[in-house]
């Protein structure tokens, strides 16, 4: 299972400038659900503004919601979507990958008005769909964005910002030696970093540059999983015991302190050389709740675990404006970590305590940081709310028509 993507936590989102604002931003899993034929049900009148206007995209069963970031507000409830889904930003700072059986679909968050100095609200799943035998992980870096096709390996790249002419982007593609629930990430130098695996096991990662000739690899990656960026374009994979950095063309191993020390799920910022991870000691459970994640410097390879008290889950990760670590626990608070003292500097109460299902795909709090607010759903209460990580206080409460499930946005 996969957070996704994320990756800046959950979700790093990519704003793209043109002459006007616009609206527009691993995790997934080789367990998609069935996407059917999706419309908008009955809007709301088109509500026109002229700053950019960040959204909201809530996943449920049988469809997604579109919500407005600054009032919490439903927009559109985009229906028709059969299964469970992933959702993930596109990168264009617009469109959200709905991730379904046979294909990652892009869903507008809503549509610019050609010729107008105004944003027209009328969010859609689009025509727009990249075939996947089994799509897995999408990924955003350096203007690109790179899905990954757990059932065949195939890796498909292409502009982000090719998502805003509305047409399916050419893309460049690349086909692993073996399929498996992987991941990939291209560089600002058209070099291609994919996982190694096959359907049984997965053990490392392989660079190729932008003939796609071999330039590096290291397969002492067991169970390797998930990815994030750091600062000076470190790329970072999760390992069974510790994980694996790309950086300035050498792959470095960090050991966990743990025979078993797995690090599944990564929350990077690409100016931060600190990497956030969970962290997992026991193979044999079932569901394994941990109270300690990790932090890693890219740098100088220090991992350090810092205990939180309380157990998270692999939605539950995700980092501030100024790099800070933040932690869904199932206490509901949020624990923001300092990454230069790797110690909590504050808690913030949001939702009741709650405790992590079984089965992954089921709904449970999810956590997106978009700039300083962080939102966190709640699917007992079929609620989301707002919170000013500068302050602390939960500013906003919204309530939601369904019980959500995955939780993402895109920067407007």
């Amino acid at each position: 299972m996969m957070n996704n993507r994320t990756t800046r936590s959950l979700g790093a989102v990519v704003a793209l400038g043109t002459s006007v604002a616009l609206l527009a931003a691993c995790s997934s899993s080789s367990d998609s659900a069935d996407s059917a034929t999706s419309e908008s049900s009955a809007a709301a009148a088109p509500v026109s503004n002229s700053a950019a206007t960040p959204r909201l995209t809530v996943s449920y069963d049988g469809g997604v919601l579109v919500l407005d970031a600054a009032t919490l507000e439903t927009v559109d409830d985009v229906t028709g979507i059969d299964g469970f889904t992933r959702l993930n930003p596109a990168g264009d700072g617009r469109h959200v990958f709905v991730s379904g059986s046979g294909a990652f679909t892009a869903l507008d968050a809503g549509t610019w008005t050609s010729g107008s100095e105004h944003f027209t609200s009328t969010p859609a799943l689009t025509d727009v769909k990249f075939d996947a035998t089994t799509p897995g992980h999408v990924v955003r870096h350096d203007g690109k964005t790179v899905l990954f096709d757990d059932g065949t390996g195939k890796v498909e790249i292409f502009e982000s910002a090719a998502l805003l002419e509305g047409e399916k982007p050419e893309t460049d593609t690349y086909t692993t030696p073996e399929a498996h629930h992987g991941v990939a990430v291209e560089l600002s130098d058209g070099a291609l970093l994919t996982t190694l695996g096959n359907e049984d096991e997965r053990t490392g990662i392989v660079v190729l540059d932008a003939d796609r000739k071999e330039i590096v690899r290291n397969e002492e990656c067991p169970g390797v999983h998930g990815e994030a960026v750091a600062a000076d374009e470190t790329v970072v994979v999760g390992c069974q015991d510790g994980l694996l950095i790309y950086r300035d063309g050498a792959i470095t191993k960090v050991q966990s302190p743990d025979a078993y020390g797995r690090i599944g799920n990564q929350a990077g910022d690409e100016d931060s050389p600190v990497l956030l991870g969970d962290y997992k000691v026991d193979p044999d459970a079932e569901l394994e709740r941990p109270t300690r994640v990790s932090l890693t410097d890219t740098v100088t390879g220090e991992l350090t675990l810092v205990d939180l008290g309380t157990s998270y889950t692999f939605r539950s990760l995700g980092r501030g404006p100024a790099g800070e670590a933040i932690v869904l626990g199932t206490d509901g608070a949020l624990h923001v970590i300092d990454v230069n003292s790797k110690s909590v500097t504050q808690t913030i109460p949001v939702v009741d305590a709650w405790e992590e299902p079984v089965e992954w795909q089921e709904p449970r709090p999810a956590l997106f940081v978009h700039e300083g607010t962080a939102f966190v759903s709640d699917p007992a209460k079929n609620s989301i709310h707002a919170v000013d990580l500068s302050t602390g206080e939960v500013t906003q409460t919204g309530e939601l028509a369904h019980t959500p499930n995955e939780l993402t946005g895109v920067t407007g």
